[in-house]
């Protein structure tokens, strides 16, 4: 068990596995043995088994990557304004990368890294709720670092590696990140709602350009995404008015 240093609650308990299935199935787990302080995290560089978003895998290379959970306990946070945790761990996951990625760094809706239109890492938050508050999350996240060829079927994924011709020493970045989450997450317990909504909406993927969308029954048309409603959906402007899509609910064409 490791600490990092000049964080209240990310990381402040730090459990490394050698090899893991998955960083979040260990965190449930363990939450659901033991009391885990607020921003326990779980990390591995061997995760044979992760997945992302409506059980789509994530491709890790044994060594060359971030993949981490942690445990949170927002009983602060209204479980109808949840998706405010998905924009603060996006945030920090971009705080984080901004540090070495100068241009085209994004958030693209709801909680993906891109740089321009590559993948460079993802969340996947579990909540339980009790009641009109959220009770426990499990945060995962998985970052492309040093990977430099990917073999799965994912259609764009980047690597930090690749965008700047670097190895990075996955230690050091682990301590980075999580001193960047617990800012964030602390910004979140001081209830700093409308700081954090506006700082996700500059960043956000293709934010207000006119761009071509799919819907779920196929059907095209042309919009700007203009906004997130408190229930986290995308709210996309076209011609005959504003709609709000929920996850797979919407797609990008071009």
């Amino acid at each position: 068990m490791n600490t990092i240093a000049n964080t209240l609650f990310v990381g402040k308990v730090l459990l490394y596995y050698r090899t893991l299935e998955s960083t979040n199935l260990t965190a449930m787990e363990y939450l659901s043995k033991n009391t885990p302080s607020d921003g326990t995290t779980i990390y591995t560089y061997r995760q044979h088994g992760g997945r992302g978003q409506i059980g789509s895998k994530w491709e890790s290379e044994p060594d060359k990557n971030v993949s981490l959970s942690t445990i949170l306990f927002p009983g602060f946070l209204p479980s109808r304004r949840q998706f405010l945790l998905s924009q603060t761990v996006s945030l920090a996951i971009y705080d984080f990368l901004s540090t070495y990625i100068t241009s085209n760094l994004r958030i693209k809706w709801p909680n993906d890294l891109y740089v321009g239109d590559k993948k460079i890492g993802g969340i996947l938050i579990q909540n339980i709720l009790s009641g009109p508050r959220l009770q426990s999350s499990v945060v995962g996240i998985g970052l492309n670092i040093n990977q430099t060829v990917f073999v799965s079927d994912a259609p764009n994924p980047v690597s930090l590696s690749q965008l700047t011709g670097k190895t990075y020493h996955l230690d050091t970045l682990i301590e980075e990140f999580c001193q960047a989450f617990d800012l964030r997450y602390r910004q979140l317990r001081a209830e700093k709602y409308e700081e954090i909504e506006r700082s996700y909406l500059v960043r956000l993927y293709r934010y207000k350009e006119q761009a071509i969308f799919q819907r779920e029954n196929l059907s095209i048309f042309a919009g700007r995404i203009t906004g997130i409603a408190p229930d986290g959906k995308l709210q996309i402007t076209h011609q005959t008015g504003t709609e709000a899509f929920g996850l797979k609910e919407i797609s990008f064409v071009q």
